[in-house]
């Protein structure tokens, strides 16, 4: 479409994400005739710099522009804004496909005897996790976890009005995860599908190691997403991959003790499907509070912006609010 005089003309309105380019900005121009009628071509030169000085995605002072032509110019146009239904949407269905993983692994592994060992329970959740961010973290942070709603919260990279809603669809997606598991693979549904601590019957010791390590890789965990979701100079592009690598290593260390939950619904849904509710309270609150830590540490280290101004690009997570 055509601007009018002086005017920019807009690209089209094909949706963006943080990490894709916008569509140019001049699909086509049209010469229009000088105010006198004459067609002589007088007075184009200050309609052009009129015309780029009111598009305000670049500044032009020091062009050297050659009658007739024009630069070929680019620029990021902001995303549209997506709904709060479509963000639990999108929420309950990533959390729903992580919990059926990791649940369902686990399920797996106790009824062929181990087949899948601790290196294919870590891969498995690493891989769903990974999927789930890079298929729908642009629409709606692909949080999975009630502690990295509530670590995002606190630091006020999200609105606290969103996090009862969101914790209720990854609570529902979690319940609706356990009992398809359950129906599935009735009736050793009671055992490898719900994370607890290993020899639990030694005690206070034994739950003092759970919530210890449970805290420990709820941090490792929170430090890397804040890391890749709210840092421009981080490589957001990778997020899914640098998330899903973090579950995937904190299995491998905590999984044989604790079974690595990192998440209170990767616990909770299973445990109310198979009745199981062993040290519970450890995988409600060790990865809150881990998380709370890790994304609390990670602002605190991170590096300041430049000259104290904040950088020209959003990041992910500012640029998802921005559109809620």
């Amino acid at each position: 479409m055509e601007a009018e005089e002086g005017g920019c003309i807009s690209a089209p309105s094909t949706p963006t994400t943080p990490s894709t380019p916008g569509a140019p900005l001049f699909s086509r121009f049209r010469h229009e005739r000088a105010g006198n009628g004459n067609g002589n071509g007088h007075g184009h030169g200050s309609r052009r710099n009129s015309l780029f000085k009111s598009c305000k995605c670049f500044n032009v002072e020091g062009w050297g522009l050659e009658e007739g032509s024009l630069p070929s110019v680019s620029c990021t146009l902001p995303s549209p804004p997506v709904s709060l239904a479509r963000k639990v949407g999108a929420e309950l269905i990533g959390t729903m496909i992580l919990i059926f993983a990791g649940t369902g692994t686990a399920v797996v592994n106790e009824e062929r005897k181990g087949s899948e060992a601790l290196l294919g329970l870590a891969v498995s959740t690493g891989l769903a996790v990974m999927i789930v961010i890079l298929s729908t973290g642009h629409i709606s942070g692909a949080h999975l976890n009630p502690a990295v709603t509530l670590a995002f919260a606190a630091l006020k990279h999200f609105p606290w009005k969103h996090v009862p809603v969101y914790i209720g669809a990854q609570l529902m997606a979690s319940l609706g995860a356990a009992f398809i598991v359950k129906a599935v693979f009735h009736p050793i549904m009671g055992g490898g599908g719900v994370t607890v601590p290993s020899s639990c019957g030694c005690g206070g010791d034994c739950h003092l190691q759970a919530f210890s390590l449970e805290f420990i890789i709820s941090f490792n965990l929170m430090f890397v997403v804040t890391a890749v979701s709210t840092d421009t100079r981080a490589v957001g592009e990778l997020a899914g991959i640098a998330v899903g690598a973090t579950v995937a290593l904190n299995i491998l260390i905590a999984g044989e003790t604790t079974g690595a939950s990192m998440n209170p619904v990767r616990t909770l849904g299973p445990a109310i499907a198979a009745g199981n509710y062993t040290a519970l309270w450890i995988y409600l609150t060790a990865p809150i509070l881990g998380a709370l830590a890790g994304a609390g540490v990670y602002s605190a280290v991170k590096l300041p912006d430049e000259d104290g101004q904040h950088l020209q690009k959003p990041s992910p997570v500012e640029d998802l609010i921005r559109r809620g």
